[in-house]
């Protein structure tokens, strides 16, 4: 048997042997009415994923980079359409608040319609195959974690600066020319439909990385297929119950293993698990065994960065940093689950 080749298809994209696969979404024309309710939207863009995913097995097994077509009212302008309805009455997240962002209205995350971010960098600290990696930290987030290291911009959304899209794309091109290897979107899930004008508007190929808890809805899911490249998820925990108890979630493991599962059908993954103290055996066993089981063949980082901030010191059993006896398990674990690939 071959030996494995990990993030192949991101190595080609950001290498340019390949185009991402939201070129491949720029080439396909779609004729749409903007005035259609949602239902009559999802059938058009059920329908015309159908070609992208014919499209997409021909190009990368063909392994030819064509030029891309710069199709007017493409299936992202349809991706893009979507979302606007969505956030009407906002399902975006698992949360679904079924607010009208549009009108002003807050749900969880506390946001309207527009999108600030707090920072945009080519980051060096990114796992080996990302840097120099073009990350944008996005301000509010769908989860509400006690140990939050961004808890600054994640619980406080309306600092940052305030997105204008024409300007952040052009740096996206002209980081793509400085040597990005990658398009890094933090916390992306509540900017969504913002997120997928950017990249309507990106000149350049360029991978484009989710990096998410993946707590996001089963709509966004389909709205990102055919848009990232390399999903970047943030997998915390192996139970409900420490979920809603550190990050105010419900549903935690059935939403972010059902999006993981539907990740894998279209895009690569680059897992990773921050482990927690005293949660190995309730969930950094059950997370990496769940990953073993479903969806192997990925690379898998075993995180030991934890360290106590926030609200952390009102909670006394994760208010400290980790024993090197727990890191030790931890590796052991994954060491013996079967996952064809950890970076520790």
């Amino acid at each position: 048997m071959p030996e494995t080749v990990f993030l192949d298809k991101y190595q080609n994209i950001m290498s340019n042997y390949l185009p991402s696969r939201s070129r491949l979404l720029k080439n396909i024309h779609v004729t749409f009415d903007r005035d259609c309710n949602e239902n009559e939207l999802w059938a058009l863009h059920e329908r015309y994923m159908e070609i992208y995913r014919e499209n997409k097995k021909k190009t990368y097994l063909s392994g030819i980079n064509e030029e891309n077509q710069k199709v007017q009212n493409n299936l992202l302008d349809l991706k893009i359409r979507i979302a606007e309805k969505i956030i009407e009455n906002c399902h975006l997240c698992h949360h679904r608040c079924k607010v009208n962002r549009k009108k002003g209205e807050k749900g969880f995350c506390k946001l309207t319609d527009s999108s600030r971010y707090a920072a945009e960098f080519l980051h060096m600290g990114e796992e080996p195959e990302l840097v120099p990696s073009h990350t944008v930290f996005f301000t509010g987030c769908v989860l509400s974690c006690v140990y939050c290291q961004n808890w600054d911009i994640s619980m406080h959304p309306e600092t940052g600066r305030q997105l204008d899209i024409k300007e952040l794309t052009a740096r996206i091109d002209r980081r793509r020319m400085e040597g990005s290897k990658n398009l890094n979107l933090v916390t992306p899930t509540p900017h969504l439909h913002n997120i997928l004008k950017i990249i309507k508007d990106i000149s350049v190929n360029i991978p484009v990385i989710w990096n998410s808890n993946m707590y996001h809805s089963l709509e966004a899911a389909k709205l990102l297929e055919g848009v990232v490249d390399l999903y970047l998820p943030d997998f915390k925990y192996g139970n409900n119950r420490c979920a809603m108890k550190y990050s105010k979630i419900k549903e935690y493991v059935e939403t972010v293993t059902a999006n993981l599962k539907y990740a894998s059908m279209d895009a690569e993954i680059l897992m990773r698990h921050l482990v927690l103290p005293g949660h190995l055996d309730c969930c950094t066993k059950k997370i990496i065994d769940w990953t073993a089981g479903n969806i192997p063949e990925i690379r898998f980082n075993l995180m030991f960065q934890y360290r106590p901030e926030y609200l952390a010191c009102m909670y006394p059993e994760i208010n400290r940093h980790l024993t090197s006896q727990e890191k030790e398990k931890a590796i052991k674990m994954a060491k013996e689950s079967g996952i064809k690939d950890f970076l520790i």
